[in-house]
Order: C-alpha cells, then sequence, then structure tokens
C-alpha cells in the first residue's frame, strides 16, 4: 500500500495522490545553450524521462530556461541556489517547478516573493535538502543523522507555509542509504506532502545503481515514495533506465517487456550471455507489457518460459522457442533471437 500524499502537478504530470511514481533525471548541458539542452531532454523524454531538471546558475541559464520550457517535450523544473532572482526569472520564463532550498535564498521577502510568484502560476517549489547542506546549528544539535535531515526539511518548509504556500515537493537525501531511508520514513510519518526520493551523490554507474536501487527499492516496497530520481555520474540516459528498472523491479511500472535470463552454469550448453543481451537490446523498443524468458539449459527452461509470455531456452547447438508455456518448434542456436522476435512480432 502505497502512502496517501496531497496531489500537486509539475505541469502535466501530477505527483502524489495515488499517481503514478515519475522518474525525473536532470541535464549536464549547459542550461545557457539552449540548442544541446532541448536536444538531450529530447533523448531523455525518449527513453521514457517524466520530469527533467536544469541549472539555472546565472542570467544567461536563465533566459535561455524561455526557450527551453517553452519547446521542452516534458515539465522542466529549475534548479536554483542562492539567488532569488534567478529563480523568480524562472518562474517569468515559464517553468513547472522550482528547487530550492529557502534557507539559502535569503529573507523572509525574498522567500515571500518567489512564493508569491510560483503561486500566481500554480507552480509548485520543491524544498530540497541533502546532508551537505544542513544547517551548521542542526549538525551541532543532531550530527549528521536523519534527524538532522528531517528537521532541517521541515524547517524550509515552515518558512514556506508561515507566507502561505503549501504546493510543495520534498526531498532529503544522503549519499548514505541507511541515512537516506530512516529520514523519508521519519518524514514521511510527519507530513503529508509529496516526497521525491533518491540516494544523492549515489556514485558511478555500477555503484551507483545498486546503491540507488537498494535506497529506492526499499522506501518504494514500504509504500514511501511519489517521483524518484536515480543520481549518478554517468550520462543522465543512465538515470532514466536504471529509474524505470527500478519501478518495474517493485512492480509500480508494467509497460515493456521485462526479459528474465538464468545465471549461467555447467549445464548451460549455449553461448547464453551474449544471447540475453541480444534479447534484451532487439526487445528495448517495445513498449507493450510482456515477460519474456531466455534459459540456459532444459532445467530451469520448460519451467520459467512457461511463466512468460514468450521465451527461449536452450539446448546443445539449439533452443526451444516457447509461446505462453507452448512449444513452438526447435530452432538453431544461432537464429534463436531472429525466431523469437519474428514470433512476438506476428502476434501484434
Amino acid at each position: 500500500m502505497r502512502k496517501q500524499t496531497r496531489q500537486i502537478h509539475i505541469g502535466s504530470v501530477a505527483l502524489g495522490g495515488g499517481a503514478d511514481v515519475s522518474v525525473q533525471s536532470m541535464t549536464n548541458t549547459k542550461t545557457s545553450d539552449p540548442s544541446a539542452t532541448l536536444a538531450q531532454i529530447a533523448r531523455l523524454a525518449e527513453a521514457g524521462c517524466d520530469i527533467v531538471r536544469c541549472a539555472v546558475p546565472d542570467t544567461a541559464a536563465a533566459e535561455a530556461m524561455r526557450e527551453i520550457c517553452k519547446n521542452s517535450p516534458i515539465p522542466v523544473v529549475a534548479d536554483i541556489h542562492f539567488d532569488y532572482k534567478l529563480a523568480l526569472a524562472s518562474v517569468e520564463a515559464g517553468v513547472s517547478k522550482i528547487r530550492i532550498n529557502p534557507g539559502n535564498i535569503g529573507s523572509r521577502e525574498r522567500v515571500r516573493a518567489v512564493a508569491d510568484a510560483c503561486r500566481e502560476r500554480n507552480i509548485p517549489i520543491r524544498v530540497g535538502v541533502n546532508s551537505g547542506s544542513i544547517e551548521k546549528e542542526l549538525l551541532e544539535k543532531y550530527g549528521r543523522s536523519p534527524t538532522a535531515l528531517v528537521e532541517s526539511a521541515l524547517g524550509h518548509v515552515r518558512i514556506l507555509e508561515d507566507v502561505g504556500f503549501s504546493d510543495i515537493c520534498i526531498s532529503l537525501k544522503s549519499s548514505d542509504v541507511t541515512e537516506t531511508v530512516e529520514a523519508y520514513r521519519r518524514l514521511a510519518e510527519r507530513v503529508d506532502y509529496p516526497l521525491h526520493i533518491g540516494v544523492t551523490e549515489a556514485g558511478t554507474a555500477y555503484n551507483g545503481i545498486i546503491r540507488s536501487s537498494v535506497g529506492i527499492g526499499t522506501l518504494l516496497m514500504e509504500g514511501i515514495g511519489d517521483t524518484l530520481r536515480v543520481s549518478l555520474t554517468a550520462d543522465p540516459m543512465e538515470e532514466i533506465h536504471a529509474g524505470i528498472a527500478i519501478l518495474k523491479a517493485v512492480g509500480l511500472r508494467r509497460d515493456g517487456v521485462r526479459v528474465i535470463s538464468c545465471p549461467t552454469c555447467g549445464r548451460t550448453q549455449i553461448d547464453l550471455i551474449p544471447l540475453a543481451n541480444e534479447v534484451e537490446k532487439a526487445l528495448s523498443h517495445v513498449k507493450k507489457s510482456l515477460t519474456v524468458a531466455v534459459m540456459g539449459c532444459v532445467v530451469n527452461g520448460p519451467g520459467e518460459a512457461r511463466e512468460a509470455d514468450y521465451g527461449i531456452a536452450g539446448g546443445k547447438d539449439e533452443g526451444l522457442l516457447f509461446r505462453k508455456g507452448v512449444v513452438i518448434g526447435k530452432v538453431p542456436a544461432d537464429k534463436l533471437c531472429a525466431a523469437l522476435l519474428d514470433l512476438i512480432e506476428s502476434d501484434e
């Protein structure tokens, strides 16, 4: 059961209130170069990105946001730090959400100015707190801990609530998986704002995906989280692929092909590893919800393939082709992937 949160809207994308968990990423182009940024956004959207965030560090980036927002196929979020004028300029440019820490924007009047501008245009604000940006007094009181993260986030939320703004999404992230999970658990008990989840500074693609999968997956399995970003030191496309895979693994996204394949062992008589990779790549464009089994021998093959919509099971120099557990026929090993694709396409 997912925790019920209030619903907000980031452009056309609903967040919270039972809406599907959305996947986000952040462009790594120079935002001041709208052509390059829009080209990357188009690739991210094609890969399944629902919401994209762009850094707005200066006036040139804020000015470019006008063209970016106008032409982006998905809602655009402005990532703002320190300068409230950049937030106001981004609102004018047409962004769908602002990401700030109210505590580093400046005076109450500046926070109110941003909140008022967002309210006029129905633009939500994400209060984003990271373990590296916790206030000194909270660190002295609680140390680096889940409690410090939660109290920092709630303090920033109160700043917005005090100026009458409640169209809010919250994130509180640490590079420590356990700390992140515990912080979100505690926050989820205290607020009904939608939560943006993730493990910050998770690392390079391999380790970062593992850390993110453990942290994000744990929270999602507990019903916590309305939108997510897998933060990787990698091509942003990797973040989208990983985020979608996590949602599929926990049963929150059914679209597209799920390839199941067995580990190799001494019984395997077919070159299974490249075959499984070939099948997965060949079916990556298919949007229909399907389960496809790629098995290495007759021990796992018939059973797993029986549970899948389609499947292949390898033998010596050949393999069996299945549909819903029914054997279609034998196929030479080097023709298995092509035969599987032909079968799936013929059924469409």
